[in-house]
């Protein structure tokens, strides 16, 4: 048995391949191209890599072009947590030294010794890999404009606290086109105190609103033109300059948000899995996206229900020693999933009779809301995992049959 340890970098890569006893076969220094993927997958075939028996890899990352290649055929790719392979380097040296070589070797031993403590990449499809990408990317996307909109709200607050309670009653608040449109066309309180009804219309009909606008338009303007504290004149500017320059990088977030958001909406239904995620309660097309980029649809990724609720981190870890044990919640956990998990556990509660009621019994026993909140996700995406690798869509009087029986 051969194994390959590879050592990425952004332009060059080391590669190293053992035999079973440990002994190095053969280390190459490869660049990051074609070339260089050509002479590995060359390097692979001089020591035995066929396309029935292919050499397993152990590297760094599950991303790039590197591992896309490597990815080709029955090959079995490891992505190997960095810190873990620091540990495994201790065994092999005391001095603490390190080289990119070195770290290769390391790779490959780690799965001459313990390949059977690893999990290869999962075999997921193109097109829940095309999803991931972009669920991924809408999430992110997401985080990023929450994070422009409180660092836009907290220098408006400076300055502009008129605009803060205008915006107050708008669901997304500062994200809305409204706020945005409104925004640049009055960067401070004097200049927003200035605008007639007609201009406050024309900014709220620039930004799509259909129904309400001159009762808003009125409202906007009595807000304006209240009694508000202001910066002195030069600041005042200079803040409205800050904040049209904040405004541009929000607007851009937003645009990505939506793009993307569209891109998902067109790509998540064309997947086999669709149907039936989307048949259980508290799930969309967004939601169940991203559920999808994280579990994939390799159905032997995970070797039963307690895997994948482990890999979430709704299921809870004991930690025992001597006369001391403890039950606590998971913190090693997939972090995209359990978020995700979180958004749908709360959105069940209102469209499953059967999770209501779940949530409830948990409250009346002692648990705390994102306990109990927690403790619906864990038992909802084992539901998931039964029906995925059955084919067959929720159904809630055999999901939560206890929790209706009790509820009628």
């Amino acid at each position: 048995m051969i194994y390959c340890g590879i050592d990425w970098a952004e332009r060059t890569h080391d590669v190293a391949l053992v035999d079973d006893s440990g002994q190095l076969l053969a280390k190459r220094h490869i660049t990051d191209d074609a070339a260089g993927y050509q002479l590995l997958l060359e390097l692979l075939a001089e020591h035995g890599d066929m396309e029935e028996n292919p050499i397993p890899v152990a590297i760094e990352t599950s991303r790039g072009l590197l591992v896309a290649v490597l990815r080709t055929g029955k090959r079995k790719v490891f992505a190997i947590n960095p810190m873990a392979a620091a540990r495994y380097r201790d065994r092999h040296s005391v001095s603490r030294k390190k080289s990119d070589p070195g770290d290769a070797l390391v790779l490959a031993n780690i799965l001459r010794t313990d390949m059977h403590a690893h999990r290869p990449l999962p075999d997921d499809s193109d097109l829940s890999r095309a999803i991931a990408v972009l669920a991924r990317a809408q999430q992110d996307s997401l985080w990023n404009r929450q994070q422009l909109a409180n660092q836009l709200r907290s220098l408006l607050r400076e300055y502009y606290p008129a605009a803060l309670d205008a915006f107050a009653t708008w669901t997304n608040g500062l994200c809305r086109p409204e706020a945005r449109e409104l925004l640049k066309a009055a960067p401070t309180p004097t200049r927003a105190a200035r605008l007639t009804r007609t201009q406050l219309q024309a900014a709220l009909k620039r930004a799509g609103r259909q129904r309400g606008i001159a009762a808003e338009a009125d409202r906007l303007r009595d807000v304006f033109r209240a009694d508000w504290a202001h910066q002195p004149p030069l600041v005042e500017d200079a803040l409205g300059k800050q904040m049209l320059a904040l405004l541009v990088q929000l607007e851009a977030a937003c645009t990505a948000a939506d793009d993307l958001a569209k891109a998902v909406d067109e790509a998540f239904p064309q997947h086999p899995d669709a149907e039936v995620m989307l048949s259980f309660p508290g799930l969309g097309i967004q939601l169940a996206a991203r559920v999808l980029a994280e579990i994939g649809d390799d159905r032997t990724r995970f070797a039963d229900a307690r895997g994948l609720k482990a890999y979430a981190g709704s299921s809870p870890v004991t930690r025992a020693s001597g006369k001391k044990s403890s039950i606590t919640r998971r913190w090693v956990k997939n972090d995209r999933l359990n978020h995700a998990g979180y958004l749908w556990a709360f959105a069940a509660l209102r469209h499953s009779p059967g999770a209501g009621a779940h949530y409830r019994r948990r409250r009346e026993i002692g648990d705390w809301h994102a306990a109990a909140q927690r403790n619906l996700f864990n038992r909802m995406i084992g539901q998931l995992y039964h029906c995925l690798q059955h084919r067959k869509l929720f159904d809630e009087n055999t999901a939560f049959p206890t929790e209706l029986a009790a509820a009628a």
